[in-house]
């Protein structure tokens, strides 16, 4: 999306340029006192009073928002939602944001909300948390590129707790510059990007990747799929280092085929569940979950166990919440029965606790149940799952854990045929849109379909609604797909330029390998079909991010209970175009929410954000997420970056930090540990 633009870090400061904000000192007003073009705004319980002050930085006034007995809700003045009083903006470019403020409270954020030409306005984002200040201080904080259909915005400070703030002489700026281009020499990679096949195999049945916060992968196959070895007690994983095309074997304790896991707060992995038994010959039984549960450290590379689940949970799901616990859903038990039991984990106590501390609604979501973590705390249920039918209802829902409620959400198409399908939470996370992408039915063996569904999680009352088809792929044999057919078995991955990556899948269950991959831009709502993977990618497959930008993919398990061992690496097209910015220096690498964080870099840049290390499995990972972070520009290479003050948004834990230049070729990543 900033293919057309340059910001360089050695401009002016926005207030020396034409500022676009009307009566920005509060000087003149209306009939009532209250400052021309500006506006109050705010919801919740707090008690406000709003007064136009002659404490002013400059000039006459200044304006003061204070805030008392607030528990919910936050206040705010805003520039007047009309043609005459929020500044013009033009879609793609940046700006820059000023204004000088006291504040006697760490509550307070630069907020902006923006005018869509067909849907009125809607909040935008949070773009910087200010902290408290006795005397006048000034911040600018530059804003995302501006989004399509978007003709003007809005912005203020907003106050959300007990406290007092005063804001005068704000400013905002156009900086945007004409891009210099990216001067790809590289034929048709330069915009389908292209694929490499490792000259050698590994050495572990890839069913579960999880990169981890060294940049290694962690890879495990535990029985691998293969009866025997479970009986044998054979078991095995190993982590994958991309610096020197190395694996190293690890111990592995138990079963983990068809485990859960998610990285914990700080760095070390999570582990549930797994395959205690096959089905029996005799049909006696079908699979069983085990309820043993492992920590794996990257430092020591090694499994320890922890207390056992409350239910076996063979196929769960795994989300980390804000607080940084854990829940799992769904799967199937010790005797091959569903599991209605919700699980936590608590990080405090390193440990599952009883069933009777974790809220229950005795609910079953089926295997691998796709929850995403909502800004607000609650769980989405995508739709995504494994095996057969979507749940009852509309097959998709929201669950709040603390109220104890699930509540169904309407519009998702087909749910029956989602088996496999993948959901991922859009760039930036502060939209909370969620895409669900392709899926098909192992009992029903349909087609595999190409719907995609788009929901906005910021609504009211939020609904799937259809998104564009997934593009076509080409089959074995050589035959394209016609009609409806699209595929099952979906990897998506987000990437650095705010794009997502779709790639592998098959028609039917275990059989019929698609050969495509898109580029799915969130912006223009559109897919872009990108090279394609010469291995097949079906059942037991993943794809995900490396540190460096680039993609690997992993597996193949087809009907024949064979497995594809080779290893695949895609570049995509942005590391095409021109020279990559360097992240220089990272002040702190141990990060605050709501902080101010400094990073230097080599060239200029126009975004910077965190993405979530994956942790996948069976076209699942429901903590995959992509977090914005506003800049603050200050001249010489120095960027500070704004981290959300919302722990939802962006749950603890170790993230990969890139930075992207205006040609959208991102830096390597740098780890950072947010807490």
């Amino acid at each position: 999306m900033f293919s057309l633009l340059t910001l360089m870090l050695g401009t002016n400061p926005a207030w020396a340029g034409t500022n676009l904000v009307v009566n920005p000192g509060f000087e003149s007003a209306d009939s009532t006192g209250f400052p021309t073009c500006w506006e109050k705004s705010g919801w919740g319980n707090g008690t406000v009073a709003y007064s136009r002050t002659t404490a002013a930085h400059s000039g006459k006034y200044a304006m003061s928002v204070k805030v008392t007995g607030v528990t919910t809700g936050d206040d705010k003045v805003l520039m007047t939602e009309n043609a005459t009083c929020a500044p013009a903006v033009t879609p793609k470019h940046q700006y820059d944001l000023g204004v000088w403020y006291t504040s006697t409270t760490p509550n307070t954020v630069v907020t902006a909300f923006r005018h869509d030409i067909t849907a009125g306005w809607v909040y935008w984002t949070d773009l910087e948390t200010l902290p408290p200040a006795k005397a006048y201080q000034h911040t600018t904080v530059r804003t995302p590129a501006i989004p399509p259909n978007t003709d003007r915005i809005t912005w203020g400070v907003t106050v959300y707790g007990t406290g007092t703030l005063v804001t005068d002489d704000y400013t905002m700026a156009d900086v945007t510059v004409p891009s210099t281009g990216g001067g790809c020499t590289a034929g048709a990679a330069c915009t389908t990007g292209s694929w490499q096949v490792l000259p050698f195999l590994n050495p572990v049945r890839s069913m579960h990747a999880i990169v981890l916060h060294n940049g290694k992968v962690l890879l495990m196959a535990g029985s691998g799929n293969d009866p025997m070895k479970l009986a044998a007690g054979t078991f095995s994983s190993a982590v994958y280092d991309p610096a020197t095309s190395t694996f190293t074997q690890i111990a592995t304790p138990t079963d983990m085929f068809c485990s859960g896991h998610v990285q914990l707060p700080d760095g070390r992995v999570l582990i549930m569940s797994g395959t205690k038994s096959y089905p029996a010959a005799d049909g006696s039984h079908g699979y069983e979950g085990l309820i043993s549960s492992y920590i794996f450290d990257p430092a020591t590379q090694i499994y320890t166990r922890v207390n056992d689940m409350n239910d076996g949970h063979w196929y769960p799901s795994a989300t980390e919440m804000g607080d940084g616990d854990v829940m799992t859903f769904g799967g199937l038990k010790t005797d091959s029965s569903g599991s209605v039991t919700a699980e936590r984990f608590s990080t405090a106590k390193q440990q599952w606790l009883p069933r009777n501390q974790v809220n229950q609604t005795w609910s079953y979501f089926g295997l691998y149940p796709s929850m995403v973590l909502m800004q607000d705390g609650r769980l989405f249920y995508t739709g995504s799952h494994v095996f057969g039918n979507g749940t009852s209802g509309t097959g998709a829902s929201i669950y709040d854990y603390n109220a104890n409620t699930i509540k169904d959400v309407p519009g998702l198409q087909s749910k029956d045929t989602r088996d496999q399908s993948m959901s991922v939470m859009l760039p930036p996370a502060q939209d909370q849109r969620v895409m669900i992408m392709g899926g098909g039915n192992i009992y029903s063996n349909v087609d595999a379909g190409r719907q995609t569904d788009l929901i906005d999680l910021k609504a009211a009352s939020p609904a799937y609604q259809p998104g564009p088809l997934l593009p076509q792929g080409t089959m074995s044999n050589g035959a394209k797909e016609t009609g409806n057919q699209g595929k099952m078995y979906v990897s998506t991955v987000l990437l650095p330029n705010g794009q997502v990556f779709e790639t592998g899948g098959g028609l039917h269950n275990r059989q019929d390998p698609v050969f495509e991959a898109s580029m799915y831009d969130p912006t223009a709502n559109t897919f872009t079909s990108m090279a394609t993977d010469p291995i097949p990618r079906a059942y037991h497959s993943a794809s995900f991010l490396l540190p460096d930008g680039r993609v690997m993919s992993v597996g193949d398990n087809p009907g024949d209970g064979s497995f594809n061992m080779h290893v695949s690496i895609y570049t995509p097209p942005y590391l095409y175009h021109g020279a990559r910015p360097k992240i220089t220096a990272v002040a702190n690498t141990m990060w605050s929410y709501g902080s101010s964080q400094r990073i230097t870099t080599d060239s200029p840049i126009v975004r910077a954000e965190l993405i979530r290390p994956a942790a996948v499995t069976h076209s699942s990972d429901p903590n995959q997420r992509f977090v914005d972070l506003p800049l603050t520009v200050n001249g010489g290479g120095s960027v500070n970056l704004n981290v959300p003050s919302n722990p939802n948004l962006a749950p603890p834990g170790y993230y990969m930090l890139f930075t992207v230049n205006a040609n959208g070729v991102p830096s390597v990543a740098q780890w950072v540990h947010l807490m």
